[in-house]
């Protein structure tokens, strides 16, 4: 009898499990990442409460003292993967890399704690003060101005490496003469065409050459790095996070940082409008150094909801081009318009499927009441998963998946909508 998709994915977290922590993918993905594990937890949430415990605090073990938590952790040094921590040289402990990830950490930790019992409320009441530590660092760190808007300081931090909203901003990096001869490891397990091209990576580790350089000053690295650019995924899951660690807040009774959380969501809601593009009719990425906006819509554009950013006729904008960007592709949400010259089925972050921003995107289109298109993108996702198994990513025109196999986050969003287990709106 074959093993139901519910089964596979239970074996899949613990296939790759590690001991307290979950790879994204054998080989490919060997360490800890900040938002997978994140992920993972809600898919332990279905089914082992104490275990999507021990991922979250696992994770913020490895949190800097300014109150970063970074986007690779380094539990040991893998021939597999690059490049690994005799790159980064961070000198954090564990090593780590030197920049983070999408904060989704504190709308998981809301979810645990909400649905679950008194022991789960203690669990995160001691993982409160480390959830605001990490928020206070996005907002100080990625808007030291106080604008409203954060910002990312390299591709990877965005978690979506590739995309096109960072080509203006990547042709800006001037590749200097002494970075030095590499060797992949990811072309060993994945075909070329599915990832970041060789010109790209040169320019990923210009910058990761800069923060080693600079001792990793975020301060430093803000201000004079190779790369800065505002970006609309960043932007509206931290104001998501905000809300979901300000109810976090007033369930535990931990009122006192309230009225700073209150301030960034004030704030963050006027920092959106500098990413708006009057032009195309959506959220872009904008270059902060030149000003300029991309003109590119994604799938993270369409986290406007999620966050419950925009205006009605910028939510009425948004809407009607996901409608014709779907009509377009068999399987929604592609990570890119494939109305745009730079769209690519295949490729990583330019295009394919990811169901992890599909989960988010449908928590935000049915709280704003976009049921219909919530539906499709749900159901889209599970039929992609049962269709070509649990991929990383996935081909949106043909369902075809792509990337690593066995993938924790794919298996955590099967599990999380098929056991009924999800992030709810915060009050």
């Amino acid at each position: 009898m074959q093993t139901s998709f519910t089964q596979q994915a239970t074996d899949i977290l613990r296939a790759n499990d590690r001991g307290g922590f979950t790879v994204p993918t054998p080989r490919l993905y060997p360490y800890q990442w900040n938002w997978d594990s994140a992920f993972a937890a809600l898919g332990f949430g279905t089914f082992d409460r104490n275990r999507a415990w021990q991922e979250l605090e696992t994770l913020f073990a490895a949190q800097w003292p300014d109150g970063m938590v970074p986007h690779i952790v380094f539990r040991r040094d893998d021939p597999d993967y690059f490049p690994g921590p005799s790159v980064w040289q961070t000198g954090s402990t564990p090593p780590s890399s030197g920049h983070s990830q999408p904060p989704v950490a504190a709308s998981i930790v809301w979810a645990l704690a909400r649905s679950g019992s008194a022991a789960d409320a203690e669990r995160a009441r001691a993982l409160f003060p480390k959830l605001l530590a990490f928020h206070r660092w996005f907002h100080k760190s990625r808007d030291p101005d106080g604008t409203g808007l954060v910002s990312i300081v390299h591709p990877w931090e965005s978690g979506r490496d590739n995309c096109p909203d960072w080509d203006s901003g990547m042709e800006r990096i001037e590749v200097p003469s002494d970075l030095g001869l590499y060797e992949r490891r990811d072309l060993t397990h994945v075909d070329a065409e599915q990832r970041p091209t060789a010109t790209q990576y040169d320019r990923f580790l210009t910058i990761v050459k800069f923060g080693r350089e600079c001792g990793w000053n975020q301060e430093q690295i803000y201000r004079n790095g190779p790369f800065l650019m505002g970006d609309p995924g960043i932007q509206f899951i931290l104001m998501r996070a905000d809300r979901d660690l300000r109810a976090l807040a007033m369930m535990l009774d931990e009122t006192g940082p309230v009225a700073q959380i209150d301030r960034w969501i004030a704030t963050s809601k006027e920092g959106c409008d500098l990413l708006w593009n009057d032009a195309v009719g959506s959220f872009c990425a904008k270059e902060m150094r030149s000003g300029v906006l991309g003109d590119g819509i994604t799938n993270a554009s369409m986290l406007a909801f999620y966050a419950g950013a925009g205006s009605a006729e910028q939510r009425a904008m948004l809407i009607r081009h996901a409608e014709a960007i779907l009509a377009r592709v068999a399987y929604g949400f592609p990570s890119w318009d494939p109305r745009h010259e730079a769209f690519e089925a295949q490729r990583y972050w330019r295009g394919p499927v990811w169901s992890v921003v599909n989960y988010m995107m449908v928590l935000g289109l049915e709280e704003c009441g976009y049921d219909e298109l919530a539906q499709r993108l749900r159901h889209d996702t599970i039929r992609l998963i049962e269709r070509s198994g649990f991929c990383e990513y996935f081909d949106p025109i043909t369902g075809r998946g792509y990337g690593g196999g066995s993938f924790t986050w794919t298996a955590a969003i099967y599990l999380a909508w098929t056991q009924g287990f999800e992030i709810s709106q915060a009050a």
